[in-house]
């Protein structure tokens, strides 16, 4: 029967500590890699969308606002993930500072950080664009309704002196 000395529970468990801290933080720096990915996939998006916008194709436009709320909706379920997980991080290497825990996690931070700001100038730029050509569609609408010479022929027969009504009786 073997007996552990206090160094060896030590060891044992900076070495579970260490394989704890490496898990996490390769867990971390994977998520915000995928959270960085789908903001450039939405930057992308948002240019193309752009595009239509100014087009005017009301059915590609859909098929866009369908893809954004998915890309959107992505990029929520990971930052749910993402958030416990920074907080762990976190609490696992305390006693460092954010800058010195490793190279890798402020730089990806920083990134998706200047992703987020740039993907909320060009969401709001769409928005404006958007609000714009609604107005445009809208008076078209109003035009195309008040036009004396549209489609004003309901009841029209041809013969406007002849009667309502015809005597069957003779």
């Amino acid at each position: 029967m073997s007996t552990i000395t206090a160094e060896e529970i030590t060891t044992e468990i900076s070495s579970t500590e260490l394989a704890q801290r490496v898990a996490v933080l390769k867990r971390f720096k994977i998520l915000l890699g995928q959270q960085r990915d789908r903001f450039k996939n939405y930057l992308v998006l948002l240019d193309k969308q752009q595009s239509v916008i100014e087009s005017g194709s009301a059915e590609d436009l859909l098929s866009y606002v369908e893809i954004e709320e998915k890309i959107v909706s992505d990029i929520f379920s990971i930052q749910k993930v993402i958030d416990p997980l920074e907080e762990m991080y976190y609490s696992v290497v305390s006693g460092k500072s954010e800058n010195t825990a490793d190279g890798e996690v402020p730089d990806l931070k920083a990134s998706l950080e200047k992703l987020k700001s740039e993907a909320v100038i060009r969401s709001t730029k769409n928005k404006e664009l958007l609000s714009k050509r609604m107005i445009e569609l809208r008076s078209e609408i109003k035009a195309l309704r008040d036009n004396p010479y549209a489609a004003k022929t309901r009841g029209f027969t041809g013969n406007t002196n002849s009667g309502g009504l015809i005597d069957i009786k003779g």
